[in-house]
């Protein structure tokens, strides 16, 4: 079993959290400028802390030499989030379902299983 990069803590969850919700803001404006319609796409944003356990992630994954993850590796990445950010669990955990695959934001619906 391959190590993930532990993060240097940049920030607190409280901070992410503040740094996502201004950026779901803007994506929702944006949209909205363009016409779409808010019953349309609402369902389609991910959650404030979905975005913070996907920020995270990307975190780990640039750490870990960029490359696109597993799902072995993706479910490592969640898992360590959750538990460094017990906070984000319920979020993390939501991440590792399939139920949602059709969010395209989704990162299962992005992950390989070639190792």
């Amino acid at each position: 079993m391959e190590h993930e990069p532990s993060l240097p803590r940049r920030a607190s969850v409280e901070v992410l959290r503040a740094e996502a919700a201004d950026e779901l803001e803007v994506l929702v404006h944006e949209r909205l400028r363009h016409g779409e319609d808010p019953w349309e796409f609402m369902d389609d944003l991910p959650s404030v802390d979905e975005l913070v356990v996907l920020t995270i992630r990307g975190e780990l994954i640039a750490a870990g030499g960029g490359m696109r993850p597993t799902r072995a590796a993706h479910f490592r990445m969640l898992r360590q989030i959750a538990l460094e950010h017990p906070q984000l669990t319920r979020a993390a955990w939501r991440l590792l379902g399939d139920t949602e695959a059709y969010r395209t934001w989704d990162a299962t619906v992005r992950t390989t299983d070639a190792v």
